[in-house]
């Protein structure tokens, strides 16, 4: 007989005897949230995809049901079946009811809902079904009812504005006549609720919808602690660590985002034979390994955000992170959106949420180019089997002048477009054995890389700083020499890049050169095109 154990959990809530995890509640300011509810609010809780709400919501539901606070009928409710339905009130509205009765047999045992549903289907309008069955069950029992609505975000124009507005309007009536706290769940804030109607010309904001939410709360990332804590509950039960290298490299890469800790985890730990020994510890290349995975499978959660880039708002807020340019032409909406969607991270300054979302996307933006792109070993490798990093540059020079243009016509990122094909050649190499850093940073008009390179038990490390030219050569160029060798000395790296790209070239023959400078006494190779 197989021993059941626990695992990491990348798919749904948290079932405690399944994964490990932070207990929920921990995650959430508890006391502010019971006080909300306490004092009859309505109120959002927010965060990006997998990061917990729903474990969070489930537990929140089991305490008010149950212990010290069990005043209360709770009920979970999840209305994204009711997506498919668009706008066709009636069935999303049916189809809504007949989650919210399977939950309350299913959470209360309390089997009133599949009658109290069936006559306000029959009796009302659509638009009406839902508040006169809540005013119906909250009258029906001297308990509280509480409703916890997730994946709110998930309805689309005349269905969300009529569930919102039924929710509105039956407010002045709680807690006898109606529930006397809702939680409405998604991942956006609710003032980024986009609510175009059928018959009306101009959108509706979520706000004028629901104006009665009291606050709105983000359920935040993981701390180092947490993730500390996690991964201690693996070694607690099967007795293997995690080097703390490895330890470091979860936190580093992930900086706490939920699904990325589990998902890098327990493909070191469960997928890999190597990490399925339990008397081995977990290693850094282990954890660098299970990174590499889950980018090139394009996992749904990465294939998720990754599909958001087309996105043309999200677009405005990515595009000048990628070049290190300004978010001028990026509205206050566009960036609280991409917040919410988790692509960037929630404080200041404004920076790509963590490195592996920082990997996927630039990779994402060059995927067609890159499986087009056939590198051969033999060329780019010194008779050490170290990396020939002026070759390698050379060879991009060439390839820049051959495809940069038509390349670049069909991109929507065309700010970042060369440094996006600089990353997509440079991929192509070190897929066969290295790895690329990236940092993006708004206002410093460049873009970071350092490649590394294993070559015996050493690690080689080479700096690349792409720049756009812009105004005269000479101070674009004094400027990227700095800046160049400032990253290489905190790198630590044996070689330094320049790449300086110029938009206004009048030909190839001016824009195409490759020079060597010193600065602050370390070699820089100087590459225009």
């Amino acid at each position: 007989m197989i021993k059941s154990m626990r695992s990491f959990n990348t798919e749904g809530p948290i079932v405690s005897k399944h994964h490990y995890g932070i207990p929920p509640l921990d995650r959430m300011n508890l006391d502010y949230v019971l006080e909300l509810i306490h004092s009859h609010k309505y109120f959002i809780l927010h965060a990006p995809r997998q990061s917990g709400k729903t474990s969070a919501l489930l537990a929140l539901q089991d305490l008010l049901n149950s212990g010290s606070e069990g005043q209360y009928r709770c009920v979970y409710i999840n209305v994204e079946s009711a997506q498919a339905m668009q706008e066709d009130i009636p069935e999303a509205m049916g189809t809504i009811l007949d989650e919210l009765s399977m939950r309350a047999l299913s959470s209360l045992d309390d089997d009133s809902l599949e009658g109290i549903c069936a006559d306000a289907l029959a009796l009302s309008r659509p638009g009406l079904a839902l508040r006169r069955v809540l005013f119906r069950w909250a009258r029906a029992d001297p308990r509280p009812l509480v409703l916890l609505i997730d994946e709110i975000d998930s309805l689309v124009g005349a269905t969300l504005v009529s569930t919102l507005r039924q929710l509105r309007a039956g407010y002045d009536l709680r807690p006898e006549s109606f529930p006397q706290s809702i939680v409405l769940c998604g991942v956006r804030d609710l003032r980024d609720y986009q609510l175009p109607l059928a018959a009306e010309a101009a959108g509706l904001k979520g706000g004028s919808a629901f104006n009665i939410a009291s606050d709105s709360l983000r359920l935040g990332d993981f701390s180092e602690q947490e993730v500390r804590q996690l991964l201690g509950q693996h070694t607690t039960e099967t007795g293997q660590e995690f080097s703390p290298a490895a330890l470091k490299r979860v936190w580093t890469q992930t900086c706490g985002q939920p699904w990325l800790v589990n998902a890098l985890c327990k493909r070191a730990c469960f997928r890999s034979p190597r990490g399925r020994d339990r008397d081995r510890p977990i290693s850094e290349n282990d954890i660098l390994e299970a990174q590499e995975e889950l980018v090139l499978e394009r996992v749904v959660h990465l294939d998720q955000l990754a599909d958001k880039l087309r996105e043309d708002r999200v677009r405005r807020v990515i595009e000048p992170l990628l070049s290190g340019g300004s978010l001028q032409n990026t509205t206050a909406r566009d960036y609280e959106y991409v917040r919410d969607l988790g692509l960037i991270a929630p404080d200041d300054p404004v920076r790509i949420a963590n490195p592996i979302y920082a990997e996927v996307v630039p990779r994402e933006l060059t995927f067609v180019l890159q499986k087009g792109l056939i590198q051969e070993a033999a060329w780019y490798l010194d008779s050490q089997n170290g990396l020939d990093m002026t070759a390698l540059m050379k060879a991009f020079q060439a390839f820049f002048r051959q495809h940069s243009e038509p390349w670049l016509d069909k991109q929507d990122y065309k700010e970042v477009g060369p440094q996006l094909l600089l990353q997509a050649f440079l991929q192509r190499v070190v897929n066969g054995g290295g790895r690329i850093e990236r940092e993006y940073a708004l206002g410093r008009g460049r873009t970071d890389l350092l490649v590394l390179w294993p070559q015996g038990k050493r690690m080689q490390r080479f700096v690349i700083e792409c720049k756009i030219l812009r105004g005269s050569l000479e101070n674009s160029l004094k400027k990227g020499l700095a800046q160049t060798a400032g990253y290489m000395d905190r790198c630590a790296a044996e070689e330094g890049h320049l790449v300086i790209f110029d938009r206004e070239k009048k030909t190839w023959q001016d824009a195409v050169y490759h020079r060597s400078e010193t600065c602050n006494g370390l070699p820089i190779e100087v590459w225009g095109m």
